[in-house]
């Protein structure tokens, strides 16, 4: 049970690259970084990864299986799940309902027929998997709450519960903690690092957010302009001269985000005091 192994991903998008011989892994029990400017080509990759996008050369592998060729489902199926930059989450529905959505939809892929007729023990299954994730992703007192009543903060960790609720193991995170507070941000840190370490998936992490990226990844890949240009832990990413010319540096690099990071949550701090 290897993970994730893309090698030599090459995309094609409108007349560009967006990906460009890209090689990476994503190891179950890992938490892995990828990062990168906006048009570096990380929301390529993942369609690419979970079939939405055809790659015109390279492979990606999955338990040590070419699933190049597989459609989105069947690689559902298999273990790889994903979110999106944008909630797609039912409104009008009650949180557990939303996240039972996460099984439910793994389940009709196999077999749309389950989607009328569930026999008991898939519906204690359900329930089960349903309660799990809402309690791993601190929402169980709101279980019974509309989605649309709900902060965005709250909205983002509906929508990891309803990932993880579909026993995924691997999950393809797409900036998660876009529209989040700091204090918000933090406990999606925790519940995402708690992902990994307690249940022992694979996330692989597409972020913007540099304070977080750097505090919950084991291992980082960079990308620019379509190509990877780093793969690292992120204390060597931090120190790279290629992530810093790239990426990192300037007013708008790390360092900038961090001292605003530290001094929004020391103001935070003040407020509760």
């Amino acid at each position: 049970m290897t993970g994730l192994d893309v090698a030599h991903l090459t995309v094609p998008f409108g007349g560009n690259v967006a990906a460009d011989g890209v090689s990476l892994s994503a190891p179950l029990g890992r938490l892995t970084g990828l990062i990168g400017p906006n048009g570096a080509g990380k929301t390529t990759m993942f369609g690419a990864i979970t079939g939405l996008v055809r790659p015109a050369a390279g492979t990606v592998r999955f338990d040590d299986r070419d699933i190049t060729a597989w459609p989105t489902a069947a690689r559902a199926r298999l273990g790889i799940g994903r979110t999106f930059q944008r909630t797609e989450l039912c409104g009008s529905l009650s949180v557990s309902d939303n996240v039972a959505l996460g099984l439910e939809a793994r389940m009709a892929a196999g077999n749309p027929w389950r989607q009328l007729v569930a026999s008991a023990p898939q519906r204690r299954m359900l329930r089960q998997a349903v309660a799990d994730a809402m309690a791993m992703c601190h929402l169980t007192s709101l279980a019974d709450r509309s989605v649309g009543s709900l902060s965005v903060g709250q909205r983002r960790l509906v929508e990891l519960a309803r990932a993880h609720a579909g026993g995924y193991r691997l999950l393809l995170l797409d900036e998660v903690s876009a529209g989040l507070d700091n204090s918000e941000t933090a406990q999606l840190g925790e519940t995402i690092r708690g992902m990994v370490d307690d249940r022992g998936i694979g996330i692989l992490l597409v972020e913007h957010d540099m304070a977080l990226v750097m505090s919950v990844c084991d291992f980082l890949y960079t990308l620019d302009v379509g190509r990877l240009i780093f793969a690292g832990s992120p204390a060597e990413t931090r120190a790279s001269d290629v992530v810093r010319a790239a990426y990192l540096g300037g007013e708008q690099g790390l360092e900038a985000e961090e001292a605003a990071h530290e001094q929004a949550e020391s103001r935070t701090k003040e407020v509760a005091v």
